[in-house]
Parts: structure tokens; sequence; C-alpha cells
């Protein structure tokens, strides 16, 4: 019998695998996005731990393991062991055994609990879990409750493995195999042989590639309707990743047959299938056909709707006699409005929806301060909102009135997994307040508007210079084109925020003019570190977090500073400078393996994902404080709230000493290390450079060359997104 290989490997090497067995002493490096990881294993009859790589993401410290692979010589490591197929077996001694069980793989058995039940049963450990389990009460700690749960663990444990084991057989590697058993569970090999496909659909981080390689090892046919359909979904999917609420049809057809290697007449016959099914909408718009996945369309055709209906509706909150208490409030603020500023608030109160539009230092928290101030005088119940809770913190401290990230303010329910505020039980506001606007995408803006009352007032205040939102749409951009919203526009920089070069260098950048750039630290508040080489900035950038500008300005260099870069790989990457920072920053504290991923105690982590049980959404930024070695669970505070993360949960989480702009966006930090080379050629973008800078509130330094400044700040085309919402907004007006 061959031994199958990996769908991560196309292996053309000829030369016979070999098998190696051993247990995992030490993860040292794991990527949970390509499964990648460098493991040091214990094997018999060697002295030294062997260094395996491949894709063993998903493996514990403590796990037995036999392997299949090719010894090969790194030019820089040495000897290592490159896996191409392996799975985990049951250990017979007590470290193993007390390894495997510390690793968290059995919930309710944690390093401390492991221990105990070793020095009670020994070798005979695991038989004792398998054939009397009733036996485990003889060890203090554990009552009949404790075994049931660790029982109903084991089971699906050993269920677990035959099913990982034949899903192996199929080629699938174990970090896949897992997602695919923790789906579907007993059913897992009737899904796999039964429709593939459907393994992308239902599983994230196993996409259409994993699926369509599995496909072939089953024989399906290559124009199968699964497959079609998979295709075109999937070709949707990774558009929407890019921001698209739709894919325009014929581009939809061309991508979909380069990518099956199918004729475009059976492709279009399954996009009309799947438009019978309602899985995809087309229609019509300027340039063609549109598709969409239904609920993008149903997201984007609801947001004309319910503005539309806002708009149009009766305010709970008559136009007031602004001059007098306008004058009233700059007297009592010390405050003069411009012209300009005076526009922004008068629409805010008289006008149903309002946009507010501005860069850093135009006065915007002015403006939203002001129109609070008012709304209060007349007994209005106002909301005030932002899309993350950085932001919301930041203008609860600006206004000194209670703030809510819109997810929280509209109540998700566990219980329907759905939001409590709805059309059916709306907010009670009389008027709402959203900044931060240019990062909310579509789907956020559907739901919001949904829960909006007729008789509110919607003021919508943002930068539309800034990044559009991560998720699809350019909701704020296409909101202000469509010529449906009011809009006031503030330009003027004030006297103070003239002093800071933060704030200048913003501005010149957005109009396409070279900033100043001084080289000195001291009293700026921006400094330019010219470099070209990566290897060089990352060897500068390493030294102004850990010491210089601690040093200087008194930062903490965890909580204060932030490392901004573009890109994910290479030396200045976000994932080399994690690693870098987290060894030079926190090197010393605690070390524990939580899923894939390698913490410590004090480390600067970021929620990669919407959580609503938790209450901590993506970009939310916590700090590690601590590992529960009895649960095996990581404790994690976010702004003096502690969430606890179980271990199947470690992939919602990652190092955040580096992140990128997008990530960034919503937050502002003491200062900010930006990382700007001509490596990133294809992410140097003005608005994301504009963005990176204005995330700064004390201090930017900005590392790189001049000429990836420049090509930065010339290039002023971002990346089209496909919408149509301001389309269907003044449709929807009419």
């Amino acid at each position: 019998m061959t031994t199958p290989r990996s769908p991560f490997s196309s292996d053309p090497d000829p030369t016979p695998l070999a098998a190696l067995e051993g247990v995992v002493e030490r993860l040292t490096f794991a990527d949970p996005e390509s499964h990648y990881a460098v493991v040091r294993l214990k094997v018999k009859g060697r002295r030294d731990p062997v260094t395996v790589v491949g894709p063993l993401a998903s493996a514990k410290e403590g796990e037995h393991l036999q392997l299949k692979g090719r010894f090969e010589i790194h030019p820089r490591w040495g000897e290592q062991f490159k896996v191409t197929w392996w799975y985990s077996v049951l250990p017979a001694t007590e470290a193993g055994i007390r390894k495997y069980l510390a690793s968290g793989l059995i919930k309710g058995i944690g390093p401390e609990l492991a221990q105990r039940l070793v020095a009670r049963f020994g070798p005979e450990t695991l038989e004792v879990i398998e054939k009397s389990p009733d036996r485990l009460t003889e060890v203090p700690g554990i009552g009949k409750k404790r075994v049931q749960q660790i029982m109903a663990d084991w089971r699906s444990q050993h269920e677990a493995r035959k099913i990982l084991v034949a899903l192996q057989g199929l080629g699938v590697g174990m970090a896949h195999a897992t997602k695919i058993y923790k789906q579907y569970g007993a059913q897992a090999m009737e899904v796999v042989t039964g429709n593939p496909y459907q393994l992308a659909l239902d599983i994230q981080g196993l996409g259409f590639a994993t699926a369509d390689r599995l496909a072939s090892r089953l024989n399906l046919d290559p124009q199968a309707p699964a497959r079609l359909a998979a295709g075109l979904v999937h070709v949707i999917d990774e558009m929407s990743g890019e921001g698209h609420v739709f894919v325009p049809l014929d581009m939809l057809l061309e991508k979909s047959r380069q990518l099956l290697r199918v004729p475009v007449e059976p492709l279009s016959r399954a996009l009309m299938a799947l438009s019978r099914d309602g899985r995809v909408v087309v229609q019509d718009w300027s340039e063609g056909k549109a598709v969409y996945k239904r609920p993008a369309w149903v997201a984007e055709t609801g947001i004309a709707r319910d503005l539309a209906r806002i708009t149009s509706s009766i305010a709970a909150t008559p136009p007031l006699h602004l001059e007098d208490l306008l004058g009233l409030v700059q007297k009592e603020r010390g405050l003069e409005l411009s012209e300009e500023q005076v526009r922004a608030v008068t629409l805010a109160l008289q006008e149903k929806v309002a946009i507010i539009t501005g860069g850093p230092g135009t006065g915007k928290t002015t403006i939203v301060s002001c129109i609070l101030d008012l709304y209060r005088r007349i007994g209005a119940r106002v909301r005030l909102m932002a899309p993350t809770g950085r932001a919301a913190k930041r203008l609860s401290e600006t206004t000194g009135a209670e703030a809510a990230t819109i997810h929280r303010a509209l109540e998700f329910s566990p219980q329907t997994g759905g939001f409590k505020r709805n059309a059916s039980e709306p907010l009670r506001a009389d008027a709402i307040v959203v900044d931060e606007m240019s990062m909310v995408d579509t789907f956020l803006m559907y739901h919001l508007l949904k829960a909006v009352p007729s008789g509110a007032r919607l003021i919508m205040v943002g930068d539309v210079h800034q990044l559009p939102a991560v998720g699809p749409g350019n909701v704020l951009k296409d909101l202000m084109d469509s010529g449906v919203v009011p809009v006031a526009r503030l330009t003027q920089i004030y006297r103070q925020a003239k002093q800071s070069l933060i704030v200048v260098n913003a501005h010149r950048i957005n109009q396409g003019v070279f900033p100043v750039l001084p080289r000195r630290f001291g009293k700026v508040d921006f400094v330019f570190v010219e470099l070209q080489e990566p290897e060089a900035i990352k060897g500068r950038l390493l030294d102004l977090v850990a010491r210089e500008l601690p040093w200087r300005y008194g930062f903490d260099p965890i909580r204060d500073l932030q490392v901004i870069t573009p890109m994910h790989r290479g030396p200045v990457g976000i994932q080399n400078l994690n690693h870098e920072l987290q060894q030079c920053l926190n090197g010393r504290a605690p070390r524990f393996t939580f899923g894939a991923r390698v913490f410590r105690r004090g480390d600067k982590v970021m929620q990669l994902k919407n959580n609503y049980y938790k209450e901590v959404f993506n970009g939310d930024i916590g700090q590690v404080m601590g590992f529960n070695a009895e649960s095996g669970q990581l404790l994690v505070e976010f702004d003096g709230r502690l969430v606890s993360y179980d271990p199947g949960e470690g992939e919602e989480i990652t190092l955040a000493y580096a992140v990128t702009v997008h990530k960034a966006q919503g937050s502002e930090f003491p200062a900010v290390l930006l990382v700007l080379t001509t490596q990133h050629y294809l992410l140097l973008q003005r608005n994301l450079l504009y963005t990176a800078l204005t995330r700064g509130r004390r201090l930017v330094v900005l590392l790189g060359s001049k000429r990836a400044l420049a090509l930065a700040i010339k290039n002023d085309q971002p990346v089209r997104r496909f919408t149509d919402l301001a389309a269907k907004l003044r449709q929807a007006s009419r």
C-alpha cells in the first residue's frame, strides 16, 4: 500500500519516504493560516531532538506522532525532517501520558490534573480512562460529574482518531482533518466522500482548493454540478474578501473558467441553478450584470430601503432655533465655531440623516460634543456608537458621554444568533451618532439601519480618505457619492492642530504633497528614519521599541507603542516582527502553547474575528494575563475585562506587537512605528499611508525609504470595489 501524500505539497521528489516516530517536545513555531510549523521531536534512540517541519500546526506538546517524510539539510538550520504525512498515536510512557493529557486535547484535564492522574495510575492511566473510568474518582478533585465530562471527550477522541486516520488516508493533512471532524463528528467520512465541496462551505480555513484536491482523489467528475457550484461561490467569496459586494457576471465566469478549467457553458448553467436555488442573485447594473450572494444583495438593498424610510419619516425632535442655542453653547465652552463647523452642527440637528467628514485636526470631535450638548438641552435621547471597542472608548473619553460598539448597541443574542435590536425592537433613541464610519461595512450598516427607529436622526462622522472597511462595501463613500445624504465637509485645520506634524503631514499626504521629514527625535511628533534594507529596518525598529523610545519619552513598550506594517511575510512582515518583538520585549515571561500559537504572560494580542458570545470583536487589542493549567484556558484582558479562551479557540487571537493598517484602523496609540519599503510595492497606496499615519497620537516614526514614501503618495488609485449602493440609494429616494 502506498502512503498517501499530503495535499499541502505536490511532493515531486521520487526518493522513498522515511518513517519517524516520537513525542512533541516543543512547538517552536506555528502559523495557523498555512498550518506550517517547526517542531522539536524527541525520538527514541536519538540523543538530541529532531527538528521536524511541515503541516504540523495542530500538533500539541506531549503528543506522540508517527510521521513520514524526508530528511534534508537546510542551509541555515541544518538537518530537518520535512513531513508529508503524519498522525497522532497514544503514548505509552508515564512522561508521554502526562504530556498528552496536559496538552488540552481532552476537555476537563489540564496540566495539574494530568500530573495527579499519572501519579495515581502510572502507565495504566489511559487504560483506566478507557476501561475503568469509575476509578478516576480515586484521584482528589475528580467527582462523578468530572468523570462524565472526561469520558464524553475521551470517547469522542477515540472516534476522532479512527476518522482522522481515514481522512489522512485520503491525503488530508492533520490540521484540516481535525477541522473536518470537529464540524461533522461521526458523519465526517460520509460528508467527505459524498460531497467534498461541502467542506469549503462549512469550515473556515478549509478552502475550495483543498476540497477540490480531495474530490480529485475521489475521482469526481470535473464538470459535476457540485464542483461547478462550489467554484462559482468560491470566486464570489474571494472577491468579497477583497471588499466587493458583487462580482460582474463576465468576470465571474472568466475567473471560474480559469479556476476550474471547464468551458463557460456548463458554468452558466451552474450559475442559473444557483440563482434558482436562491443562493445567488443576478441583477442589472450600470455596466452589465452583477452577481451577488443572496445575503450581500439583501444587505445592500436593505440599506437603501431603510435609509429612505428614515429620511422620509417625521423627526421625533423638532428643528431647533439653533442660532440662540448654539451661541450659548459656544460661550459656555469657550468656542468660536467656523462657518463650516456651524453648517455641520446645523445639518446634524435639522436633517434626518447627515454626514460630517474631515481629516485630523478639523474639529470633528468638537462638533460631536456640541451636537451632544444641544440635543441634551432639549431632553433628546442620544446614542453614541463606533465600529470598534477602541474607537468607542475614545469617543466616550472625548465627549464625556457613554459610547458603545455598534455590535454591543445592537445587543447580540446568543439564543437566536442575531441582534435583539432590529426592525421589530429598534434602538431607543431620538438621535444616533456613529463615529469612524469609514470602517462600517455593508453587513454592519444593514443591521444598524434596521434598528434605527423611523423618528430618529442619524449623524454619521468619519474620514472618507481613510481605508474602507475590511468587510465588503465602501459605505461612507457610496453614501456621499449618491447625493441623497447631506454632507458637511470640514477642511480647515485649527491652530492647535497646526502645531502637530502628524496632522500637517497627514493633510499634505492626502493632497499628494511630500511630507516634512525631521530626522531627529526631540520636540517634533513626526520622525523619519531613512533605511533601505529590510534587515536594517528590523534592527533599528527593535532598538527603538525596546530601548530608545521608552527612554526618551517614557513609553511603555508593550502598551503604548504600536508597530504597523503592510505585509504579512518577510523580515519586516507581521509574522516575523511579532516573533522578534515578543522575544525582545517579553522573552522571559512564562511561556505556554495555546492551539497552534505560543504566548507568554503579558503579551499584546488581538482578536481576529467577531465573537458575540464573549463580546470581543475583530481588531480588539488585549493583554495575556495567564494560563489556567487546570482547565487549559487562556486568560486575556480587554479594557479591564477578563475573557477566557478554551483550547479550541486558539485561532481567534494572535500576537499584536505588529499589526496591519486595516487592523489598526479605528484605534489610536500614543506612538506608532510605521514600516514602509519598496518590498511592499503592491500595498503602497496613499489612503493606506494616510490611515496608518493618523493612528499616532503623540508620536509617529516612519521607517523606510523615500522612494517607497513617494510611491505611496503618488498612488491615489485605490482598488475599485464593486458595489451598487449609490445607485440603489438614488432609486429608493425617488
